[in-house]
This record gives structure tokens, sequence and C-alpha cells, in this order.
């Protein structure tokens, strides 16, 4: 497995809006989303808790210096709404042929718009993100043809990356560190990004996401939530 191992410190980001990147963020709709919550919301919440996960992962990666622009590939019209206030383009998922394909019609989206910028696929579930650890990933996969970040689970993949000219080829889902090492992605291995790995599936993974800090808008939803009662 080949690996990025990069120096210590803050590396700088490019000024240039031409070299900035351009993220792809994938939301199904929000009626199917985040179904492996259920032990710690009903529906109604999972909806508004995934809608602001996109949120403020969106957020946080449009403050990112590294960011030129953010492109949401959904066909939900809320999630559409929502994240068009503050500031993504959002392309409607033309393929609805599986997460993979909306990335990669994503990604040929951004780049109609800006061809030489590079692009990364980024998970639309991260309310922890920190703009500057995800400039700070970006930083060491500029310096490849194609890398990736492994979840913290250390099993999926929340972000995936590819130069100018270079197709993306995602292979999002499950076990997708290895597929994306064994397509010849670049690991990066960088401490102290755990906002950009931290990925929310499940109870433990959300808990996990609001001891690092969330969002402002999952942290004010989480913090008004009513507990969920067993009906057995």
């Amino acid at each position: 497995m080949r690996t990025a191992r990069p120096e210590e410190g803050e590396p700088a980001t490019n000024p240039d809006p031409t070299g900035a990147w351009s993220l792809v963020v994938p939301l199904k709709p929000l009626v199917r989303a985040k179904s492996r919550l259920s032990g710690a919301a009903g529906p109604p919440l999972r909806r508004r808790l995934a809608l602001a996960f996109a949120e403020d992962t969106v957020a946080a990666a449009l403050a990112s210096a590294a960011v030129r622009d953010v492109f949401v590939v959904t066909d939900d019209r809320t999630a559409a709404l929502a994240l068009t206030a503050l500031g993504a383009r959002v392309v409607p998922d033309a393929p609805a042929a599986g997460l993979n394909a909306a990335l990669a019609y994503g990604a040929g989206a951004a780049r109609a718009v800006r061809p030489g910028a590079p692009v990364a696929a980024l998970n639309a579930d991260l309310p922890a993100l920190r703009p500057a650890e995800l400039a700070r990933v970006l930083s060491v996969a500029g310096e490849f043809p194609r890398a990736f970040l492994c979840d913290a689970a250390e099993i999926g993949t929340t972000l995936l990356s590819a130069a100018p000219g270079v197709e993306l080829d995602p292979a999002f889902g499950g076990p997708s560190r290895h597929r994306h090492s064994v397509s010849g992605a670049v690991e990066i291995l960088l401490p102290d990004v755990a906002s950009v790995r931290q990925d929310v599936d499940t109870p433990d993974d959300l808990r996990a996401a609001v001891e690092l800090g969330t969002g402002p808008r999952t942290s004010a939803l989480w913090a008004a939530r009513e507990p969920v009662r067993d009906r057995g």
C-alpha cells in the first residue's frame, strides 16, 4: 500500500483560484438518509440530522482556504435549497445509478466549470469538519495523481482526490479503503485531521463527532433532541 507521510507543520495553500480545489459532495434523498442512526433518532430527526451534517460539512469546506467551490449532487429539493443558500453549486443526480456514479457525474460537472482544477470527493456526513484540517489534507493530496483519506474506522474513505486530467474513479461504499488503495490511489497518512475522518453512520460515530465538536447546525439539533423511547 502506497502512503503519503508529509512533514509536520501547516502547509501553504494555493491562493490562485484556478488551482484551488473543487469538491464533490454526494447526498441521497433525506427520507432515505442515516437509517443506521435509528437507535439514537427517529425518522424525522434522522432526516434533519442528515441535512444538518451536510450543511455543516459544506459550510466548513467552503470556509477552507484550499477550496474554491463545492458541487453537491442530490435530488433532494429541501437539501438543494439549503445548500445553495450556503454557496454550494447543486447538480441533480442525473445517472441515478448509485453513489459512485453520482460522484463521477459531479466531478464532470466541476470540471466543466473549471477544467484546470483538482477535484476531490468528500463525504456529506462530516459534521465536525474543520477548514484548516481539510486544507492540510488537500495540500498533501495535491502531490499525487490520486489520493484518499480513510475514515475513523479505517475501513472506508471520507475523501478521494484527482489531479487535473486524472479520472476520479470513485469506489466508495463498504471497505473502500482497500478498493481505493488497489486502484492506485495513494493513502494519506496525516496526524491531527480527525475531523476529516469522522463520518457519521452509527450512534457511536455521532457521539465521537460531538466529542470532536460538531458544527452549529448539528450541535443545536442534537442538543434539542428528545430521547428515543423504547416502544417494545
